[in-house]
């Protein structure tokens, strides 16, 4: 008798391999991951009560000062966030694949532990803006629709996303109905108004010894995290099922037409020119607290900025420019490297006890020259450490603890 065929074992999983990338996938999350520290910078660089209110700004807030918060304010504020959410939507879909693939679901969900206790790590030791904790409890509830079509992905994304923005905008613009006393407590809870005693204790606090500032950071994000957990989900959910309805639709993944990302890009330059007179607007007006909270156009417009962002680069791609864009993808291929790192420059830079202890003490004129040195370096120690590495050392640990064994990291040589 002959033995009944067995039938084949699935497939081994693995992590994605260098001929299996999609360069547009890799130059969005590289433009991102870069452009994100350009909004993270002030955050490095100076008190938190400066984020919510660039006149706090020491050394005054005026001129040149104005322009370069401008600057963040217009293209990189809101859409970055917008932009790297949208992604990490598109990989819990190709990551995890869909529902009824069991290996592929526990692999995600281990994925996302991992991801989780780096986050604690980072917003513990290291800075309070961490985005990583936030990003796998969001992928939690997001894993559980991985399998919706690309309609239902972008019709429920988006108006969840409409709503949060229509709460959130609504719920500042009240204020200017709210009773003087009502007005001041806010402006107070919100950081808006400190005293200059008080920020300059809290500069102080970052410029000690190592433990001091470790200390210091890790009660700002003790205080932060409870409410970011909370209120930033239904948004940030939002955007990763936007992120991965767009993916399956074949936008973020550089397979739509190319009309449809000219249409974006249209459609974002429009947002983009709204939120600069929002902008400019509030100069002219001295920085207004309700209408600074609030940023309509920005709030409501970000994504469409964001999408214009990622149609011009799949544009650029498709129509001979990938070599210019090549640093940009290998950034993207490292970026949870590329943004940890980042954390690493920024406060050996700024705090005290950890390096120069520049904190309070550099403003936005010369913070967009360090975030512009970071870059190049990123741009150029990224394809160095891949031209010899599958992946970046972050990713190489990540993946390691994901899969449960250690993963090749050196690249193969091709016989020759």
């Amino acid at each position: 008798m002959t033995a009944a065929p067995t039938p084949d074992a699935a497939p081994a999983l693995h992590p994605v391999r260098a001929a299996e990338r999609l360069f547009s996938l890799d130059v969005i999350r590289g433009f991102a991951v870069l452009g994100i520290l350009a909004v993270n910078a002030v955050s490095f660089a100076m008190p938190w009560e400066v984020m919510v209110n660039p006149t706090l700004q020491p050394g005054g807030f005026e001129g040149e000062a104005v322009a370069a918060w401008q600057a963040m304010y217009v293209f990189f504020q809101d859409k970055m966030r917008t932009l790297f959410s949208m992604l990490f939507g598109a990989s819990i879909f190709l990551i995890g694949g869909e529902r009824s693939d069991a290996a592929r679901g526990k692999l995600l969900r281990r994925r996302l532990f991992w991801l989780a206790v780096f986050g604690l790590v980072h917003g513990l030791a290291f800075w309070f803006g961490d985005i990583l904790l936030l990003y796998a409890w969001s992928g939690l509830f997001v894993m559980l629709v991985r399998s919706w079509s690309a309609r239902r992905l972008l019709i429920v994304g988006v108006l969840i996303n409409l709503l949060c923005a229509a709460l959130y905008a609504g719920a500042m613009l009240s204020l200017n109905f709210a009773p003087p006393e009502i007005m001041e407590e806010v402006m107070a809870d919100a950081g808006w108004r400190i005293a200059p005693e008080q920020l300059a204790a809290s500069i102080e606090a970052m410029r000690g010894d190592a433990l001091s500032t470790t200390v210091a950071q890790a009660g700002r994000w003790v205080a932060v995290v409870p409410a970011m957990l909370i209120f930033f989900l239904p948004a940030t959910a939002a955007l990763m099922m936007i992120g991965m309805g767009l993916f399956k639709a074949g936008y973020l993944s550089g397979r739509a037409p190319a009309w449809v990302y000219g249409l974006f890009v249209a459609l974002g330059a429009g947002a983009g020119w709204l939120i600069w007179r929002e902008a400019v607007g509030f100069a002219a007006a001295d920085f207004p607290f309700v209408e600074m909270m609030a940023r309509p156009a920005n709030t409501f417009l970000a994504p469409l900025v964001s999408l214009a962002y990622a149609g011009l680069l799949v544009l650029m791609a498709r129509y001979g420019l990938k070599l210019i864009l090549f640093p940009l993808a290998r950034a993207g291929q490292m970026a949870f490297t590329n943004y940890l790192t980042q954390t690493l420059i920024m406060t050996t830079l700024f705090y005290g006890g950890r390096g120069l202890g520049w904190y309070g003490q550099v403003g936005w004129p010369e913070l967009w020259g360090v975030v512009a040195a970071v870059w190049l370096a990123q741009l150029v120690w990224s394809p160095l450490w891949l031209a010899r590495f599958e992946m970046g050392p972050i990713e190489w640990v990540w993946r390691s603890l994901t899969y449960g064994r250690p993963v090749r990291l050196t690249r193969v040589r091709a016989a020759g």
